[in-house]
């Protein structure tokens, strides 16, 4: 038995959102490839349905017009494109998922390839053992659950004092606040993680955190280089 939608609903159409969105911006064809690294003949097949966007193309677009991938599935009126079904799954076996490298954390991110996620899963292995090795401390939209699966974690904000979690242990916050996950022991120390922010911003959070949370050097250092200008 075939399954069609009411004859007043249509299927989601990237190619046509992405055409809205760029004019709706004043951006030319040649503009958005440079900000995505997408050819312009790449994009004009895309936009005119004559080439289908893998997940590949929409990460590039996504993070390149900075914009949540979910844009793309919307029509040109801005409302969500209608589903035929109303549920969804991804399983995902130990190991799997997008591995991303930063200095402070080891990320996977599993059911990477599920497109309009409302929450973000992340596992990741801490690497900074001192507020100092980690910098700035990070923030990004939203909200977040974080539940300590392996090893101590000291969890640094903004605005509260520093609090201990061990394995088992969990926090909800506000993840707009500045914060930071540091191992605290001297074993293998492992956060799941789930976000409520569209996973291009959590990974440009992680990449480039924002300077003006930096915190500030030890006393030590600081004098040390005191003495060097006066010699």
């Amino acid at each position: 038995m075939s399954h069609q939608l009411p004859p007043d609903k249509s299927l989601a159409k990237p190619g046509a959102a992405l055409k809205a969105l760029r004019r709706q911006h004043g951006w030319t064809l040649a503009e958005v490839s440079e900000r995505t690294g997408l050819p312009a003949s790449t994009l004009s097949k895309i936009e005119n349905d004559k080439m289908s966007l893998s997940f590949d193309k929409l990460a590039r677009l996504s993070s390149g017009l900075q914009i949540d991938i979910a844009a793309l599935f919307r029509g040109a009126n801005g409302e969500d494109a209608p589903s035929g079904v109303n549920g969804r799954r991804s399983i995902v076996r130990a190991g799997e998922g997008k591995a991303i490298e930063t200095r402070n954390y080891a990320h996977l991110y599993p059911a990477w390839e599920l497109l309009n996620k409302k929450i973000i899963p992340i596992v990741a292995e801490l690497h900074a053992r001192s507020l100092e090795e980690f910098g700035e401390l990070i923030h990004h939209p939203g909200e977040e659950y974080a539940f300590v699966l392996e090893g101590e974690v000291d969890f640094h904000t903004s605005l509260y004092a520093p609090v201990r979690l061990k394995a088992g242990d969990s926090i909800y916050f506000d993840s707009g606040m500045g914060h930071a996950y540091i191992a605290a022991g001297p074993g293998r120390c492992r956060v799941l993680s789930m976000c409520s922010a569209p996973e291009t911003q959590l990974i440009a959070a992680t990449r480039a955190p924002p300077k003006a949370e930096r915190p500030p050097k030890p006393a030590a250092t600081a004098r040390k280089g005191r003495r060097s200008s006066r010699s």
